[in-house]
């Protein structure tokens, strides 16, 4: 299988209902994501990125377009597409009353996996919660709970796994966990959607990357390939002295002061080297004590892609 899933065309547009106006969620959105990979889709709140991933869970309906899951069109055979993909959703849900190895086992049933071929305890063994395997659901922490989650969505072994942003709200040694447990999914062969808003997440697992904005792809490029976008550094200035004002021969640079003695400038080496903006600060008379550099990142890239006002209604 060349492409885990493709998608061309998508639009969904949700229709006025009383006091609310039409909306449009999805514009002609098109992506392609290779099998075997780690695909990020990043975007700001409401940008469209849950209503992609409703439409490939089957709970939401497209306007138009065509998803082609795993080799199988979603209108085609939605039954069979289902079975393709496993969700991880960003709310935690679990029946408290059952313990993780029957939890698993009943997703199992649910999904026609007969019982010798069930995988409970080697996927309990993969997020960490042998131990854990017939305690109740609801003594978990919520770290563990969110592995759970994990382990829920493979339990009829998909080939694609999408986690819609797994690592919400938890502390950073769990995301490193679940980091780990995402990159031994992908080396077993199955492909991820991850979508986050820790751009350090994106950054540290992607190998691809699509970002969408006002329901439009505005970008979708392999990582380096947007990294390389990354051309601007900043420099930050600790002075000797307090000032009030930023003397006049240094408002030409893209200088901002962030306290009385500390100033920011953010420039493009290709334009100036930071050895002259150093020169300049000293020949305005000021002194420096202390100064550091910073490249930007794909945060930087992210801001200023998305920063695009929305588009006009036809």
């Amino acid at each position: 299988m060349k492409n885990a899933i493709e998608i061309k065309n998508l639009n969904k547009i949700y229709k006025a209902s009383g006091k609310s106006p039409e909306k449009i969620a999805l514009r002609d959105v098109n992506l392609t994501i290779p099998a075997g990979s780690i695909y990020g889709l990043l975007g700001p709140n409401g940008a469209g990125k849950s209503t992609i991933i409703n439409i490939l869970a089957g709970l939401v309906l497209k306007t138009s377009g065509s998803v082609n899951i795993w080799g199988t069109d979603i209108d085609e055979n939605p039954r069979q597409t289902r079975a393709n993909i496993g969700i991880v959703p960003q709310e935690i849900n679990f029946d408290p009353f059952f313990a993780p190895k029957r939890l698993l086992d009943l997703q199992a049933g649910l999904y026609g996996v007969p019982t010798k071929e069930r995988k409970s305890d080697e996927l309990l063994k993969m997020v960490g919660l042998s131990d854990k395997a017939n305690a109740y659901t609801r003594s978990l922490s919520g770290g563990m709970r969110r592995r759970l989650m994990v382990a829920k969505a493979m339990v009829h072994s998909p080939p694609i796994l999408v986690l819609d942003e797994p690592t919400a709200g938890v502390d950073v040694e769990l995301r490193n966990q679940l980091w780990d447990n995402v990159r031994a999914l992908n080396k077993s062969g199955v492909t991820i959607l991850l979508t986050t808003h820790y751009l350090q997440e994106a950054e540290e697992l992607c190998d691809k990357i699509a970002i969408i904005n006002h329901g439009q792809i505005i970008v979708d490029e392999e990582k380096e390939t947007l990294l390389s976008r990354v051309d601007g550094k900043e420099l930050k200035v600790k002075l000797s002295q307090n000032i009030n004002d930023i003397p006049e021969s240094l408002k030409h640079l893209s200088i901002q002061k962030l306290s009385a003695d500390t100033l920011l400038i953010k420039f493009d080496p290709k334009q100036i080297g930071a050895g002259e903006i150093i020169t300049k600060i000293q020949s305005s008379g000021l002194n420096i004590v202390d100064l550091s550099t910073k490249d930007e990142d794909l945060e930087d890239v992210f801001l200023r892609l998305t920063s695009t006002p929305k588009p006009k209604a036809a």
